[in-house]
C-alpha cells in the first residue's frame, strides 16, 4: 500500500512511464530470450548467422544511445519515446512475419534503434519531472522494470506453447498499446534550445572527466546485473539438474524488489551521501558471488541472487539520480545516452571476461567465474569510492520545478 501511495504522488505522466517500463520489459523478455532458439530450431539458421542477427540488435542499441539522448534534449523526450516504441512495435512484428535473413536483420536493427531512442529519453524525462524526488522515481522505475523482467519470460514460455509467431505478435501488440498510450497521455513540451551544435553538446559531455570516470566505474554494476541472466541461472541449473531452477533466481529478486526497493531508497536517501551508498551497493553486488563460489547447491546460488538484487536496489536509484547532476539540465538526455554507451561497451568487455572464466573453469575451477564477478564488483566500488573522496561526484541532485506547457522538454 505504501508503494501504491508513493506512485500516486507523482504526476500522471511519470506514472505512465512507470507502467511503460513494466510493458517494455514484459514485451522484451517474452520474446528476446527465445529468439535464438527460434532462429536455430524453427528456421534452421547456423549459429554464426544467429550470432550476427543478435549482435546487430545489440550493436544498434548500444551504439546509438547517444543519438537517442541527444534527440531527447533537442526534440523533446516525448516524441523520442513515442518513436522508439513505434519502431519496437514494427521490429517485433517483423520477427513474427518474416523468415528471410534480410527481414530478420531489419527487425534486429529496428528493435535495437528503438531501445536506443526510448531508454535515455525515458530516464531523462523521469529525472526532469521528479525533481528532488528522483531517487524515489528511479526506485519505483526499478520495481516496475524487475517485475516486467519476471512476467515477460513466464508469458513468453506460455505463448511458445502455441508458436513463436504468437509470442512475437503479442510483444509487438504490447509496444503498440504503449505507443498509443504515450501519444495520448504524455504532455507536449517544447525542447529548450541548446545554444551549441550537436557536436558541441557531445564535446561538452565527453570533456567532463568526472562523468566519464563515473561511467567507467559502473562497469561492475552493468556486468554483474547481466549475470542475473547468465551465471546465476546457469548455477541454479547445474546445482539441481532442473532447467526450471533458473526461474527461482528471478522469483527471489522480484519478491525482494517489490517488498524492499522503495523502503531501502527512502531510508538511505536521508542517511549519508549518494556516493557512499553507491559504493555500499557495488560492494554488496560483488560479495553476492562469494556464496556460490564457496559452497555447492541451490541455496548459495539463491542467496547470491538475493544479495545481488539487494546491491542493485541500494546503488541503482542513486546512480540514475546522480547522472543529471554532472551537467546542465539541457543536456540530461545526452548525459544518459553517453553514460549507457560508455558503460555498455565496458560491460561488454566485462561479460566477455566472465564468459571466458566460465569456459576455463568448467572442468577444474568452478569457482573462477564467481570470483571474477566478485572482483568486478569490488573494483567498481573502489573506483566510485575514489571519485567520492576526491569530491568528483555531484553532492546532490539539483532541484527542478515544474514548468507550464511549452516551457521545457518532457517525454
Amino acid at each position: 500500500m505504501k508503494t501504491w501511495h508513493e506512485i500516486r504522488r507523482f504526476p500522471l505522466a511519470v506514472r505512465l512511464l512507470l507502467v511503460n517500463q513494466l510493458g517494455v520489459n514484459t514485451g522484451f523478455y517474452l520474446l528476446i530470450p527465445y529468439l535464438a532458439t527460434h532462429l536455430t530450431e524453427n528456421l534452421g539458421l547456423s549459429a554464426a548467422v544467429v550470432g550476427v542477427v543478435l549482435g546487430v540488435r545489440n550493436l544498434s542499441q548500444q551504439g546509438l544511445f547517444i543519438i537517442g539522448g541527444s534527440a531527447s534534449d533537442r526534440l523533446g523526450a516525448r516524441g523520442v519515446i513515442i518513436a522508439g516504441c513505434a519502431l519496437r512495435t514494427l521490429g517485433f512484428a517483423l520477427f513474427a512475419l518474416g523468415d528471410g535473413l534480410v527481414v530478420l536483420l531489419a527487425a534486429s536493427v529496428l528493435s535495437g534503434v528503438a531501445g536506443a531512442l526510448f531508454n535515455p529519453a525515458v530516464r531523462a524525462y523521469l529525472a526532469q519531472e521528479a525533481g528532488e524526488r528522483r531517487a524515489e522515481a528511479f526506485a519505483l522505475f526499478n520495481v516496475f522494470a524487475t517485475t516486467g523482467a519476471l512476467v515477460g519470460p513466464l508469458l513468453g514460455s506460455a505463448l511458445l506453447l502455441v508458436d513463436f509467431r504468437t509470442s512475437a505478435l503479442t510483444a509487438a501488440g504490447i509496444f503498440a498499446v504503449l505507443t498509443v498510450a504515450q501519444a495520448l497521455v504524455l504532455p507536449a513540451r517544447r525542447a529548450e534550445p541548446s545554444g551549441t551544435g550537436l557536436l558541441g553538446d557531445w564535446r561538452e559531455v565527453l570533456g567532463n572527466r568526472a562523468f566519464l570516470a563515473f561511467a567507467l566505474a559502473m562497469v561492475g554494476m552493468f556486468t554483474l546485473e547481466n549475470q542475473l541472466y547468465l551465471l546465476l541461472p546457469d548455477g541454479a541449473r547445474d546445482a539441481t539438474g532442473w532447467d526450471g531452477a533458473a526461474g527461482l533466481v528471478f522469483l527471489v529478486g522480484t519478491v525482494a524488489n517489490l517488498a524492499l526497493q522503495l523502503r531501502i531508497t527512502r531510508s538511505l536517501k536521508t542517511r549519508g551521501s549518494r556516493g557512499r551508498w553507491i559504493v555500499v551497493g557495488l560492494t554488496v553486488m560483488g560479495l553476492a558471488f562469494l556464496p556460490p563460489a564457496l559452497l555447492p547447491g541451490l541455496v548459495p546460488v539463491l542467496a547470491g541472487a538475493l544479495l545481488l538484487y539487494t546491491g542493485v536496489m541500494v546503488a541503482q536509484p542513486f546512480v540514475m539520480e546522480l547522472i543529471p547532476g554532472f551537467g546542465r539540465p539541457g543536456l540530461t538526455g545526452t548525459y544518459f545516452g553517453i553514460f549507457y554507451v560508455v558503460s555498455g561497451v565496458a560491460a561488454a568487455v566485462g561479460n566477455a571476461a566472465v564468459g571466458w572464466a566460465m569456459d576455463t573453469g568448467e572442468q577444474s575451477a568452478a569457482w573462477l567465474p564467481w570470483a571474477c564477478c566478485a572482483l568486478f564488483g569490488l573494483a567498481s566500488a573502489l573506483g566510485v569510492a575514489w571519485l567520492h573522496r576526491r569530491g568528483a561526484l555531484p553532492a546532490s541532485p539539483a532541484p527542478e520545478t515544474a514548468a507550464p506547457v511549452g516551457e521545457r522538454s518532457r517525454a
